[in-house]
C-alpha cells in the first residue's frame, strides 16, 4: 500500500480524507494531544485495519471520536448527568469518558466490553474530518503499538508508512500526551489513564476520583493501561527520590556503570542538563520542570530523537505528579516497564 501524505490546510484534502474513512480505509490525523489513526467506528472491517497497521492486540480498546453531541447516540447508550457536567466543562478537549456502549459500535472497538471510550477533540482539523465523514471515528494513536506516540506527521511516517491510506499533516500537536480517560461506570469515577485534563480539575467538579493502578491481570477498559507502553527501542531507566541532588548523582553513577560498551541518552529538564555535559552521553532537555506543560509537549519527541541517535539506554527522572505532571510520570513509568529506581 502506498501511503499519501497531504497537508491538512485545504478543504479538498479534508474531503478526500473523509471519503477514505467512509470507504473503510484508515487515515492518520492530528488532534490537540497526539496524532490518531482513524477509521469508521461503526465498521468492524475498517476498525480491524487499525489493529493490523499498528500491530495492536485486540484486547486493547480504542477511543471513539465525535464532532458533535448529535453523534453521541450512535456511540453511547445513555448519558448520565455527571457526564453532561464534564462534557459542558471539558469538551471539546482532552477528556475521554467511558460510558455504556450503543449497539452500533462493534465489539472490536471495545474489546468485547459493554463500555466504550468517547471524546470530542479540540482540534479544527480533527473536528472537520469527523464532521465531513459524518460518522464517529475510532482512533488510537497513529504509531506502531507500544511505541512513543506521534506528535507530528513525520513520526507517523516512521511507523506506519505503507500500512495506511493517508496521513493528514497538521503540524506538531499542542499537548503532546494523550487524553485523560475517566471511567464513569464505577463509583467513585476512576482515571484509567492520566492525560491532558488533570485530576485536580476533575475533582473540582466531581469530588474524589480514583486513579487506576493495575496488577496487570485486569480487563482493560481503556488504552494505555498496560505495564509496558509508550516505549522507545532503547531501555528506559526512570529514577526518582525526594532529594534531587541524590537522584542526579545516582544517574551519573549508573552512566559510569553502563559505559563502556553502551550508548547512553539522557532526558532531563533544562535546569539539570549541566550535570551531564561532562559525560559522554546524548542529553536532551525537556523544558523547565516549572512548566510541566512544556515537558509533556516534548516528551515523545525526545524519546524518538534519542532512538534515532541509536542509544541503548535512556536515563530520565520523575518530576512533579501534579497537574499534567501525573500524565508525564505515567508515560515515563510505562516506558520503563513500570519500574522506578528509588533513590534514598
Amino acid at each position: 500500500m502506498q501511503t499519501q501524505v497531504l497537508k491538512a490546510d485545504s478543504k479538498e484534502n479534508i474531503r478526500l480524507a473523509a471519503d477514505l474513512i467512509r470507504r473503510g480505509e484508515t487515515v492518520a490525523f492530528p488532534t490537540e494531544t497526539v496524532y490518531g489513526l482513524g477509521a469508521d467506528a461503526t465498521d468492524k472491517a475498517a476498525v480491524a485495519k487499525i489493529f493490523t497497521a499498528k500491530g495492536r492486540p485486540t484486547f486493547d480498546p480504542i477511543i471513539v471520536h465525535v464532532a458533535s453531541i448529535a453523534m453521541l447516540p450512535t456511540v453511547v447508550n445513555g448519558i448520565p448527568e455527571v457526564a453532561w457536567q464534564l462534557i459542558d466543562t471539558f469538551w471539546p478537549g482532552p477528556l475521554t469518558l467511558v460510558l455504556a456502549k450503543a449497539g452500533k459500535i462493534p465489539d472490536i472497538v471495545t474489546a468485547g466490553l459493554p463500555t466504550v471510550a468517547v471524546r470530542m477533540p479540540q482540534n479544527e482539523i480533527a473536528l472537520a474530518l469527523i464532521e465531513e465523514a459524518g460518522i464517529p471515528i475510532g482512533a488510537p494513536s497513529a504509531n506502531s503499538f507500544g511505541r512513543p506516540s506521534p506528535t507530528c506527521a513525520d513520526h507517523v511516517i516512521e511507523d506506519l508508512d505503507g500500512k495506511i491510506a493517508l496521513i493528514l499533516d497538521g503540524g506538531t500537536t499542542q499537548i503532546g500526551v494523550e487524553s485523560t480517560v475517566l471511567d464513569l461506570t464505577c463509583s467513585p469515577p476512576a482515571i484509567l489513564r492520566p492525560g491532558g485534563v488533570s485530576r485536580e480539575c476533575l475533582e473540582g467538579i466531581l469530588g474524589k476520583v480514583s486513579v487506576f493502578s493495575g496488577t496487570g491481570d485486569e480487563v482493560f477498559k481503556s488504552p494505555g493501561q498496560m505495564k509496558q507502553h509508550y516505549a522507545p527501542r532503547a531501555k528506559v531507566l526512570l529514577f526518582g527520590g525526594k532529594c534531587r541532588e541524590r537522584v542526579i548523582a545516582a544517574m551519573r553513577e549508573r552512566i559510569k556503570e553502563l559505559k563502556p560498551g553502551s550508548e547512553i541518552g539522557v532526558m532531563v529538564p533544562e535546569e539539570e542538563l549541566s550535570h551531564f555535559t561532562d559525560e559522554d552521553v546524548v542529553a536532551i532537555g525537556l523544558g523547565s520542570f516549572t512548566t510541566m506543560e512544556a515537558v509533556a509537549s516534548k516528551l515523545f519527541e525526545a524519546m524518538r530523537a534519542l532512538d534515532k541517535r541509536g542509544v541503548d539506554y535512556i536515563l530520565t527522572l520523575a518530576l512533579s505528579r501534579e497537574g499534567i505532571g501525573l500524565a508525564v510520570f505515567d508515560r515515563l513509568f510505562k516506558a520503563s516497564g513500570s519500574q522506578l529506581i528509588e533513590v534514598d
